[in-house]
């Protein structure tokens, strides 16, 4: 009975760590803590995987991964300063400018990791949800435990500000 569990959860949920690390890392802004909010996260998802029934286990997984990424921001606040992703790419772009083409791919990565990270998190979170995860707005609404309208809201606002600071951006170049 156990084994038929742990197979289950192995099967409906460990194939989503990647989707719940690329959602940690942007709402906490630091590779480290994001693998701990993670690995926090898949812990917590096995102890309470018997009272998940049916249901989207991408969804369900992602909720708890923010509740993880939230928690440790409450307890970490003061702790340490926020690592913006646009370091990371920036770096990147500064060790690799082989070709003006790759250059070129990476400053704009760069200048969409930027817009994105300057977002608020209630911003971030939908588009990191959304545009990098692919979740459907009704799945974003159970995720963050908001309505559909707030989601559709919030999209709409993250991507006003993320063209804005791209456009920003290109007329400065």
């Amino acid at each position: 009975m156990v084994s038929a569990q742990v197979e289950r959860f192995e099967t409906l949920i460990l194939p989503h760590l990647d989707d719940a690390y690329t959602l940690a890392r942007y709402l906490l802004r630091d590779e480290h803590d994001a693998q701990d909010a993670v690995q926090d996260a898949a812990l917590r998802a096995f102890r309470f995987f018997g009272g998940f029934r049916d249901g989207d286990p991408r969804a369900w997984f992602l909720a708890i991964v923010r509740n993880c990424c939230r928690t440790w921001q409450r307890r970490h606040r003061r702790d340490r300063l926020s690592i913006p992703l646009a370091d990371d790419h920036a770096a990147e772009l500064a060790a690799d400018s082989a070709s003006d083409t790759l250059a070129m791919e990476r400053s704009e990565r760069a200048a969409i990791a930027r817009a994105i990270d300057a977002l608020p998190p209630e911003f971030r979170e939908v588009i990191v949800l959304r545009e990098l995860q692919g979740l459907s707005y009704a799945e974003i609404s159970g995720v963050i435990g908001v309505p559909v309208g707030t989601v559709m809201s919030r999209l709409s606002r993250a991507r006003r500000r993320i063209a804005a600071a791209l456009g920003q951006t290109l007329e400065a170049s």
